[in-house]
């Protein structure tokens, strides 16, 4: 893990941070074929993105052949709980509780996840996690 956390990508990266997750190191093309299943945007979009997740550490390119491959920096855990830190010190001054208050406020967990939420709870009172 970095040293310092990476800058926080914006929602158009966070799109293509999920392609890299969900499919593994990708070309451009791979990435802007993805994306274009679900939404309308360019090529030249899409690989302007990627270069620039590369200068900010948010990706790593490949360049060893032709077709450049980029994977991401950071695991989506990883990157999910920077961003969650983020959100936690700017939106809730620190406090756990108004932010897990606030998201099972804000969408309905379902019995599966509440049960999940508990076990973790558990884990976390006992010390072990």
């Amino acid at each position: 893990m970095p040293d310092s956390p990476l800058p926080r990508p914006t929602d158009a990266e966070l799109e293509i941070l999920k392609v890299l997750w969900r499919r593994g190191p990708c070309t451009v093309r791979e990435v802007f074929d993805s994306l274009s299943e679900s939404k309308q945007t360019g090529y030249t979009t899409v690989l302007k993105l990627m270069q620039i997740m590369a200068e900010k550490g948010l990706v790593r390119r490949d360049e060893s052949e032709r077709a450049h491959r980029y994977e991401a920096a950071l695991a989506e855990e990883e990157t999910q709980r920077q961003l969650v830190g983020d959100l936690l010190r700017r939106a809730f001054d620190g406090s756990a509780k108004r932010l897990v208050m606030q998201a099972l406020s804000a969408e309905r967990a379902s019995a599966d996840e509440l049960e999940e939420i508990r076990r973790l709870l558990d884990r976390l009172e006992r010390g072990e996690d």
